[in-house]
């Protein structure tokens, strides 16, 4: 009787995703919102809006702004009184606007006192500002007024480079078309694309065997039934 293939647990080794402008992939999805970031200080407006869907790199790219213009990062649940200082001095960023309770009254001293101070705002969300549900007129007034930039959900280029990426960050040669393959199964989420990457490289490494288009599928199941691991 033929005995099962050795297995080997993989080490939990943190693996952690590049977030500076070298690790930013640049395509038709993003495109728009890689040169918002490459042009600053030179904006067409003090307050400028990130708007897309979840899992399309709006957290990527305004990490990468906050570093480069060194802003302050404000939480728009609850702007505060130092968030409003700190816009007087230098750029501020609030991101998620729309993703819970905005603090409206703090949002509309925070974009004065950035007008006043002649620094910047970027708020990333997922919708534009019309369809925040904003209650105080001159909060949306002021909003109306903003650059809004859209970035879409990451297309094929997108999606293929970062797994290709990923997994050359976990020193992995993939083929090309198991990268097609996963591109065409995943859901369009940069986030989910990390997700995977880590599964396959656990489940190649446990069974002591390359990333086929075979294993892809079978992770990739296994993470659309809920199960996160497989039964090897």
């Amino acid at each position: 009787m033929k005995s099962d293939p050795p297995r080997q647990l993989p080490l939990d080794l943190a693996t952690v995703a590049g977030r500076s402008r070298d690790d930013l992939l640049v395509t038709r999805s993003n495109a728009a919102a890689a040169a918002l970031i490459d042009r600053w200080p030179d904006w067409p407006a003090p307050v400028v809006v990130l708007a897309g869907p979840v899992g399309a790199g709006k957290s990527h790219i305004a990490a990468i702004w906050k570093e480069s213009a060194h802003a302050f990062e404000a939480r728009g649940a609850a702007i505060g009184a130092d968030g409003i200082a700190a816009a007087a001095e230098g750029p501020v960023l609030v991101e998620d606007a729309d993703a819970g309770e905005l603090d409206e009254a703090g949002l509309f001293h925070l974009i004065n006192a950035v007008r006043a101070g002649g620094t910047t705002l970027l708020l990333t969300a997922r919708r534009f500002p019309a369809a925040w549900g904003v209650q105080l007129p001159d909060l949306a007034s002021r909003l109306k007024a903003a650059t809004t930039v859209e970035i879409a959900e990451p297309d094929d280029a997108l999606l293929a480079g970062v797994i290709t990426k990923l997994f050359a960050d976990r020193q992995v040669v993939v083929e090309p078309h198991v990268i097609t393959y996963v591109v065409h199964r995943i859901e369009r989420s940069l986030a989910t694309a990390s997700r995977v990457v880590d599964r396959l490289d656990r489940a190649a490494l446990e069974t002591k065997s390359r990333i086929s288009r075979h294993l892809a599928g079978a992770v990739i199941g296994a993470l659309e039934e809920g199960q996160g691991e497989l039964d090897l």
